[in-house]
């Protein structure tokens, strides 16, 4: 986050003297503009895999088309010390002025409908610490992050009091955000266009204080087309203005090259999409899932489990195959 400090004292004035005049809070600053372009992990599955099979035959597609390339980096339970983990990504990706993109995974029944990658933190008051903990590491440094994938899906394999408590963690986890992450936008998940329909999850993401958080993202770990989703994430839009506001959507485009067959566990013959980008129909194509990585045991990636990477699988993605 290199820049000078007259345009950053004016960067923030801008942001900050329109607020004040209308008696609005302050909007969150603009990671995009802070950096240099989306951050690219050194030490990402695939990348780990290149550099460990340098002599593998698959190793420089994977390399050139997946390892080099942005992607988010996940963080649940298996992330240890969350503080350290968010902390060490996010400053290696501000000592090189980039921006990085960041999943948080770890609510309490994660994957409730899905199964394959159930888990999470074990009770609401454990995630409500986590998530607080996961804010506060970025702190003023720039960043994306994407919160809970599947959480305002899977509401009918969940009571109405596990419903109420997912709820309420999501819309703390978004203040969360907005109070000690003054430079990150977040973006509640919200499913994808074969799923929910877009005026139910325009109420479930209302409910989940999405008018707090920058927007929404859709498609994660999924494979619909980007056109299927930027027409879903403008319906949803939408429908969001019946609450008196509207927000901007983010749609994951890593494995939707060729579109959906109907599976969403590790479907055969599914493709990279467009790299990370802004605009494209959306306020960001981004990579979210990591191509080659599993989503369970299931399908291509049977005997694997959820976050495995699969190099066959990454490779046939790269060719569609």
């Amino acid at each position: 986050m290199k820049r000078p400090i007259r345009s950053r004292i004016l960067a923030a004035l801008a942001l900050v003297v329109p607020a004040v005049l209308l008696g609005a809070q302050p909007a969150h600053a603009d990671p995009v503009s802070q950096t240099s372009g989306f951050y690219v992990n050194p030490q990402s599955s695939p990348a780990a895999w290149v550099a460990a099979n340098p002599g593998d035959g698959r190793a420089a597609a994977i390399r050139s088309a997946i390892a080099q390339r942005p992607m988010a980096s996940w963080f649940g339970n298996w992330s240890g010390d969350i503080a350290g983990a968010v902390g060490r990504y996010v400053g290696a990706a501000d000592a090189v002025d980039k921006l990085p993109l960041l999943v948080a995974y770890n609510i309490p029944g994660r994957d409730a409908c899905g199964g394959h990658s159930g888990g999470g933190a074990g009770t609401v008051a454990a995630y409500d610490a986590w998530i607080a903990s996961f804010a506060a590491a970025i702190g003023n440094r720039p960043a994306v992050v994407v919160l809970e994938p599947d959480s305002l899906g899977d509401f009918n394999c969940m009571s109405q009091s596990q419903i109420n408590d997912r709820v309420g963690m999501l819309s703390r986890a978004v203040n969360q955000f907005r109070s000690k992450a003054p430079n990150t936008w977040a973006y509640l998940d919200a499913g994808n266009p074969g799923w929910i329909d877009a005026t139910t999850m325009a109420q479930r993401l209302n409910m989940a204080g999405v008018a707090r958080a920058r927007g929404f993202a859709l498609n994660v770990s999924n494979y619909f087309p980007t056109g299927d989703n930027t027409n879903y994430g403008n319906r949803v839009a939408g429908e969001l203005r019946r609450y008196g506001y509207s927000k901007p959507f983010v749609i994951d485009t890593s494995r939707n090259g060729n579109g959906a067959n109907g599976q969403w566990c590790n479907p055969a013959g599914r493709r990279i999409g467009t790299p990370s980008q802004l605009g494209g129909g959306a306020e960001m194509l981004l990579w979210l899932k990591t191509p080659g990585e599993s989503d369970g045991n299931c399908g291509v990636g049977s005997g694997s489990s959820a976050g495995q990477f699969l190099p066959e699988v990454a490779y046939k993605m790269i060719y569609g195959y």
